[in-house]
């Protein structure tokens, strides 16, 4: 049955009931994001040590993720995605540390990458890609990391360019649907998205660390890859313009993936500990009682590394609350608001560091010396941290906070802060 016209709610009175259901819809795909990233986490731990051991590139790794729809979540629903935001994603990243650092590195990166093109590009060119990842569910793997190796340099072909060079760090390289990439473009920063299988370019597949074993994370080569203008993400002139406090917001992206990796690793190896500890450890031999989990200092080492991952998983949600809210101004953020969501998750990048850190190394104390067998695999959480979180010295972390707090002198812009 219809409502006659004098029965039917005004606009005015019908916007707060809207506007509730957009936020009611918008918390449920959270909510179910969580869950799937949830199962993911649960199937991947099981078998976490095993795969660790192989060291095999994680096509099924990625596919799993592609399966269970955490791949586009920050695409439009109209496109196919979830709708959510940024500080939501990075909320996935940490729920799959919970199970294996190293595809929430991967997936950590590939949420970063997909945020570049509303940065850096054209609306147009923004609309396009957001289109092609919430339709094709691609995975983005990234060839950025400016160190090591000699630079990507493009060199104008006609209307087309040609890109040239090599890195030695490139998470995902060999994976992904699309690849994003910094190339230095008549001394400037640019940046590209590019399709994979692009002719001109390999991955050399030499990384064998000791930990984040599987993120897909060696070397790459281009070698005179054509590259066609639409590729480059921006307006023309693509050089010789300032960059924005928004644009500049790129750095805190990949800052904050890491922080909820980090935590995430430090959560799921503690909740593995404890698993392994009621099941399995004894207590020492003077502590006076039967069982392990009422000796007093493992209790005491538990509460306390249950209140430091506290404490810093809060810090981690405090950044990815800061970084939001500056995304959310959008172009016209100022520089001191860049600063301070920067300098929040800068805060948070040297909690998580020392805190996951320190975790993975004392959960031997909890479990004792049998937890240190090899094929328990306890070891590669500490291993997979130790490698990540010398990504970029930590030290300069707490500089750049120090420097903010005592001078207000904002972090200077480059791909590390």
């Amino acid at each position: 049955m219809s409502l006659d016209a004098d029965q039917r709610p005004s606009p005015a009175a019908a916007t707060p009931a809207d506007d509730t259901v957009i936020s009611d819809d918008t918390a449920a795909r959270f909510a179910a994001a969580l869950a799937r990233a949830d199962l993911v986490a649960a199937e991947l731990r099981a078998t976490a040590a095993e795969r660790d051991h192989a060291n095999q590139t994680p096509r099924a790794e990625v596919e799993l993720l592609r399966r269970h729809d955490l791949l586009a979540v920050q695409e439009s629903v109209a496109y196919g995605g979830d709708g959510l935001d940024y500080a939501q994603a990075a909320q996935l990243t940490r729920r799959i540390a919970r199970g294996d650092t190293s595809i929430a590195h991967l997936l950590g990166y590939h949420y970063a990458q997909t945020r570049i093109a509303p940065l850096f590009g054209t609306p147009e060119q923004a609309d396009a890609q957001s289109r092609r990842n919430g339709a094709e569910k691609l995975f983005w793997g990234g060839v950025q990391n400016p160190r090591g190796g000699s630079d990507l340099v493009l060199t104008r072909d006609g209307d087309a360019f040609r890109l040239n060079g090599r890195r030695s760090f490139a998470s995902g390289a060999s994976l992904g649907d699309q690849l994003s990439v910094t190339a230095v473009l008549d001394g400037e920063l640019v940046f590209v998205s590019l399709p994979a299988g692009r002719e001109g370019f390999r991955a050399l597949q030499d990384w064998d660390n000791i930990g984040q074993r599987l993120t897909d994370s060696g070397g790459v080569v281009f070698d005179n890859a054509r590259i066609d203008r639409a590729e480059l993400l921006g307006d023309d002139p693509l050089t010789g313009r300032t960059l924005t406090p928004y644009q500049t917001l790129v750095t805190p992206h990949w800052q904050l993936a890491f922080v909820n990796f980090y935590i995430g690793t430090a959560e799921g190896a503690l909740e593995e500990a404890l698993d392994w500890t009621r099941l399995q450890a004894a207590p020492w031999e003077t502590s006076g009682v039967e069982r392990a989990t009422d000796d007093a200092y493992i209790l005491q080492t538990v509460g306390e590394l249950r209140s430091e991952i506290r404490v810093a998983a809060l810090l981690a949600d405090r950044a990815g609350e800061a970084l939001q809210a500056a995304l959310t101004i959008g172009p016209a953020l100022t520089a001191d608001e860049r600063a301070e969501a920067a300098i929040a998750v800068y805060e948070a990048k040297y909690l998580t560091t020392k805190v996951s850190l320190a975790a993975a190394s004392r959960l031997f104390e909890i479990q004792g010396s049998r937890a240190t067998t090899s094929a328990y695999g306890f070891d590669r959480h500490w291993r997979n941290l130790r490698t990540h979180t010398v990504h970029d010295p930590v030290a300069y972390k707490a500089r750049e906070v120090g420097d903010w707090t005592l001078n207000r002198r904002a972090p200077e812009f480059s791909l590390y802060r």
